[in-house]
């Protein structure tokens, strides 16, 4: 059978829409086939596989343990900017900052950090706003499910189209212009990376962290997850969260519909009473 027309059906993506809830949460109702099938048929192309039945028998195996991991990273969707949704950055630096910037210890998380634009966008906030930072114990947690995420957030380095959403006085600041290939490149440098801890995590699984966090975000996932796993996760946000921490969320998502204890500040902007 050839890979381009290997075919997945109704079953199969049953299957594999179990297994991604159950792995992640993530929610792969019907109507998804086409963006399972396309992105399962990059896995079988790297595996050299020739059809969705003998991936399906893979991963079924003792063998096929570690194929999981990658699997949800193949279905996870990492689409991701610098300053994304920037109201969100404006009301932290200019509602939320001053008040904390007199502590010595803070502690934000970004829960679904993808490739790093989000941490690196939170830690220039975080410089630009708060004085002697240098002096405090800042930390911005930043995890993702997607092991090859975290990787790239590791490795800190973008595309010049990549950087188009950050401020060219912040790329000087806090960004080095490097050459790979024929095209610029550019490296988070130290005083950003000092700030930001990476790591994997799954946000279904228990997490090792104690907390209490000042500021999550947790921004355009929760639209991926059914409305019971949504429920969860803001009931764990909540514990997570000191008293008057603050819980951002995608614009597209909004906690309409789910129970909570919740103050809503803005759009997509939740503070813990």
């Amino acid at each position: 059978m050839s890979l381009l027309t290997a075919e997945l059906d109704q079953r199969q993506f049953q299957e594999i829409s179990q297994i991604v809830y159950q792995q992640c949460g993530i929610s792969l109702k019907s109507g998804k086939e086409a963006l399972v099938r396309a992105r399962l048929m990059k896995r079988l192309r790297a595996l050299k596989i020739a059809s969705v039945k003998e991936y399906m028998k893979l991963i079924s195996s003792e063998k096929g343990k570690t194929e999981i991991n990658t699997l949800i990273d193949v279905m996870t969707t990492n689409k991701t900017s610098f300053f994304r949704e920037s109201a969100h950055f404006d009301y932290l630096a200019q509602e939320i900052l001053p008040d904390l910037s007199t502590r010595k210890r803070l502690r934000f998380w970004s829960a679904a950090c993808s490739s790093g634009e989000e941490p690196y966008t939170l830690a220039m906030v975080l410089r630009e706003n708060i004085r002697d930072i240098d002096r405090k114990d800042v930390l911005v947690l930043s995890t993702d499910i997607s092991n090859q995420m975290i990787a790239m957030a590791q490795q800190g380095v973008y595309s010049e189209e990549r950087m188009a959403g950050v401020p060219q006085p912040l790329v000087r600041e806090y960004f080095e212009r490097i050459r790979e290939g024929s095209k610029p490149r550019y490296r988070a440098g130290t005083e950003l990376r000092k700030l930001i801890r990476l790591a994997s995590l799954n946000l279904m699984q228990p997490w090792p962290m104690k907390g209490p966090f000042n500021v999550i975000f947790c921004r355009n996932v929760m639209i991926y997850f059914d409305r019971p796993t949504q429920q969860r996760l803001v009931n764990r946000f909540w514990d997570m969260l000191e008293p008057g921490g603050y819980l951002f969320v995608g614009h597209s998502e909004g906690l309409s519909g789910i129970r909570h204890e919740f103050q809503y500040m803005k759009p997509a902007t939740y503070r813990k009473r």
